[in-house]
């Protein structure tokens, strides 16, 4: 982590400089916030707020620091969005963004950086989400504290955000295992308990919850392979059979 807290006080001081007095505040989400952060597993969780537009030059500028950091960051890297305060409080869903990067975009900026920057914005749904897990677990890194920026976000809008993580598991769950059974153990909790939980804190507590047994092995399987990587064996009838089953569960808790 010593490593992961330089790489952010650095992101941190050269937004300040890119951005000036247009900065509203930088704020950490995600599993590095949620006592689960797993460098081979986790990327780094960011949004950005600012006060007014930002011109497509100092867009440019912006990305050329975030893809240079990337290259000191985890595997999956940074991944982050920046928002103007004015969407934040009150809340707007969908949210418009201003600007957005992961590393699945690296290659387009690298490719035409022009072309990104002039694109790359519209809303996210995503963002709902993000802007829950900051209300409640969030880290200010830098300006504004979190409840000044941020309104709550309705359970309405946090859920229609969430459901788009699952809503195609019963297809999903066989391919990509570990993700959709932890992301269908975290709706869960919250449909039944308002939690707002990471992936692995969704396992931990459906172990608990769930009465069913015979769905322990495979939650169990995923939270071993999301903490140690050691990949989950799969019988595709039986996680489609508990992919049916979570969503069922799902749907019932209104």
């Amino acid at each position: 982590m010593e490593e992961l807290e330089s790489l952010l006080e650095n992101f941190v001081r050269q937004s300040k400089n890119i951005l000036g007095d247009n900065l509203t505040g930088i704020y950490l989400h995600g599993s590095a916030v949620m006592g689960c952060f797993n460098s081979k597993k986790s990327d780094i969780d960011l949004l950005i707020v600012v006060n007014d537009d930002i011109s497509n030059e100092i867009k440019m500028q912006y990305m050329d620091m975030v893809v240079e950091l990337n290259r000191e960051a985890p595997e999956k890297g940074i991944e982050l969005s920046i928002v103007k305060e004015a969407v934040c409080k009150p809340f707007v869903y969908p949210t418009p963004f201003e600007l957005h990067f992961s590393i699945a975009h690296l290659n387009w900026y690298q490719s035409n950086p022009a072309d990104y920057v002039e694109r790359m914005k519209g809303t996210d749904k995503d963002l709902a989400a993000h802007f829950t897990v900051i209300y409640h677990r969030g880290i200010t890194l830098y300006g504004k504290e979190i409840k000044s920026v941020f309104s709550k976000v309705s359970s309405r809008d946090y859920m229609d955000s969430i459901w788009s993580d699952i809503e195609e598991a019963k297809e999903e769950i066989v391919t990509n295992t570990m993700y959709i059974t932890l992301n269908l153990c975290r709706v869960l909790a919250y449909k039944r308990e308002s939690l707002i939980l990471s992936k692995q804190e969704g396992g931990e507590w459906a172990m608990n919850a769930l009465p069913v047994s015979e769905y322990q092995k495979i939650i169990s399987d995923a939270l071993k392979e999301y903490k140690t990587g050691e990949v989950m064996s799969t019988d595709r009838a039986i996680v489609v059979e508990f992919a049916e089953y979570m969503l069922k569960e799902i749907e019932r808790e209104e």
